[in-house]
């Protein structure tokens, strides 16, 4: 491969490494053409971007980026694909449906702008929430007292005895 393309490569991987802000290294060894095929579909499907690199080029392009990405050097062996998504979940829970065959098996991650290294965090990363989980956990919570007042309100038939009664009966 000349130079030129190798550096337009890792050019083209650290646009990527910006402009998406979680990504996924997964050992591919061992997949056939028909089993990659299926998991290219499957990750289109979840809006995930894999692109297989060569080892050399990935590291070239954490080295040029900004972010420290040295804890994820030692996991550049082997067959490696990359990928890119903007939920931070959505590769562990693909990856988990294959965890009984072993592959693809998970190297490591930069999710949430924190370093998952091994498979044995495939767990943790796939119990992430994404913002708009955390954004909903948030106003359902806000949400709760309110509800509690209005049918308590409507509960009395707008009446102060009512009201009092029902909440009086209500056990903490």
């Amino acid at each position: 491969m000349k130079k030129e393309v190798k550096d337009t490569i890792i050019v083209e991987l650290g646009e990527k490494l910006k402009a998406y802000p979680h990504f996924y290294l997964v050992d591919i060894t061992g997949l056939n053409a028909e089993k990659t095929s299926a998991l290219r579909r499957k990750c289109f499907k979840n809006e995930i971007k894999m692109i297989v690199v060569k080892n050399t080029l990935l590291h070239r392009a954490f080295m040029a980026s900004d972010v420290d990405f040295e804890p994820l050097y030692g996991c550049l062996k082997g067959n490696t694909a990359v990928m890119f998504t903007n939920t931070a979940n959505s590769p562990a829970k693909l990856l988990k449906e294959y965890t009984k065959e072993g592959i693809p098996a998970l190297k490591a991650a930069y999710a949430e702008e924190s370093i998952f290294v091994g498979a044995d965090k495939l767990e943790e990363l796939a119990a992430l929430k994404s913002k708009n989980e955390l954004i909903a956990d948030v106003v359902a919570l806000l949400q709760s007292p309110a509800k509690n007042v209005v049918s308590a309100l409507q509960s009395g038939a707008n009446t102060i005895h009512g009201v009092l009664k029902t909440l009086g009966e209500r056990p903490e």
